[in-house]
């Protein structure tokens, strides 16, 4: 969602009117709050799940049934999938009214849906070398993945005062997720009492997740720690901003803003996603030095503990880390794929005209000069609620 969103605002920033379509699940109707100036429509998808075939493919027929009376309404000029089946069915109609379609993939592995996608889009972009081996398309350009403008470098103290947080001490940032992980969840609070014994003066901002909060924030009252729990929190540039470390899960959006803030990080892939496709995902940045990586299978409290503690009191393991987190980031990928949308589509209507019912791309403004108008965005994911 995240990286949608980025991509999103590049295109409206250049006159594009664009359409989020999202899916009905809750993290999808908290993220897109924060969106401006795009209109948002929810569509019937159901994620393909084991034992939900038919709830899918139900899901799946009114989906696309919807994107092509929306698209029948105001044809429109593009369509970008963000992974996931929730894209898959508005990607198909967009294709089928002459639309050119575009993909982008986070992971480090593709994910099913846009492998399947990748063999009817006209150009895929990925955030990882190694996705592009498993997409099926003749243009794939590495980008990165997009994050939001606002995730830049900040001072921590000012972000940890604006949190309410001691602006002196270190601040651990956990994050599972956009919906949270129950398994991160438990491990941190079996680990508590030993940092809790350690004497570091940490403070916490723990994201729980929905499903967790009460259970989290005792967690932390019965250690006596200094803490913030939070369901959702929509302002993740501000608790990077403020963390000396992070806990976090290994989905691609959530790395690509570690990057972009230089947050080192205990990474702690999430065991059952598609393809084990964030133990990949973590690997790639290991493997650079950029953060270290605990699987939750072999993770212990005394463990956790320890690697906390040592980000936390090794100021050059930071400093190590941060180096190679910069070469993680992607400050102009948004900008990337928005520019070669455009520029695809421009380059398209200079061969053909346009087919009766089209929206206008290009409108003459006072001046005469050409901008670009319409354009459509799809988005979602298909992981796990952990």
């Amino acid at each position: 969602m995240f990286p949608g969103l980025a991509v999103a605002e590049k295109l409206v920033e250049r006159g594009c009117a664009v359409t989020l379509l999202i899916s009905p699940k809750e993290v999808d109707q908290e993220a897109v709050k924060s969106a401006w100036g795009m209109e948002v429509v929810t569509l019937p998808a159901v994620a393909l799940q084991r034992g939900s075939t038919m709830a899918f493919v139900r899901g799946f027929k009114r989906s696309f049934g919807a994107s092509r009376r929306l698209f029948s309404a105001k044809r429109p000029q593009a369509a970008l999938a963000m992974g996931g089946f929730t894209s898959a069915p508005p990607i198909l109609a967009a294709r089928s009214c002459g639309t050119p379609t575009f993909l982008h993939e986070s992971n480090t592995v593709a994910g099913r849906a846009n492998r399947w996608l990748s063999w009817v889009v006209r150009q895929a972009f990925v955030g990882f070398p190694s996705a592009a081996a498993r997409l099926r398309n003749r243009s794939v350009t590495l980008t990165g993945t997009p994050v939001r403008p606002s995730f830049k470098a900040a001072d921590p103290e000012v972000c940890r005062a604006e949190l309410g947080f001691d602006p002196k001490r270190p601040v651990v940032l956990v994050v599972g997720g956009s919906q949270g992980a129950s398994g991160l969840n438990d491990l941190v609070l079996r680990a508590l009492p030993i940092l809790a014994r350690s004497g570091a003066c940490l403070q916490w901002l723990h994201l729980a997740g929905p499903n967790d909060v009460e259970k989290v924030s005792q967690g932390y009252e019965t250690a006596r720690l200094d803490a913030v729990v939070h369901a959702f929190f929509d302002r993740m540039e501000l608790a990077l901003g403020a963390a000396t470390a992070a806990i976090s899960r290994a989905g691609a959006s959530s790395l690509a803003e570690l990057a972009a803030m230089r947050v080192p990080a205990v990474l702690v892939p999430y065991p059952h996603a598609t393809d084990n496709h964030q133990v990949h995902n973590a690997e790639a940045f290991v493997n650079t030095g950029a953060a270290r990586m605990l699987q939750q299978k072999l993770a212990t409290p005394d463990l956790l503990a320890r690697m906390v503690l040592e980000l936390v009191e090794q100021p050059a393991m930071r400093e190590r880390m941060q180096a190679a987190l910069g070469r993680w980031q992607s400050p102009r990928a948004a900008e990337q794929i928005a520019e070669a949308i455009l520029g695809n589509v421009e380059a398209g209507r200079a061969v053909r005209r346009p087919l009766k019912g089209a929206s206008p791309w290009l409108l003459a403004d006072g001046q005469g000069t050409a901008r670009p108008t319409s354009a459509m965005t799809s988005l979602s994911h298909l992981y796990g609620k952990d």
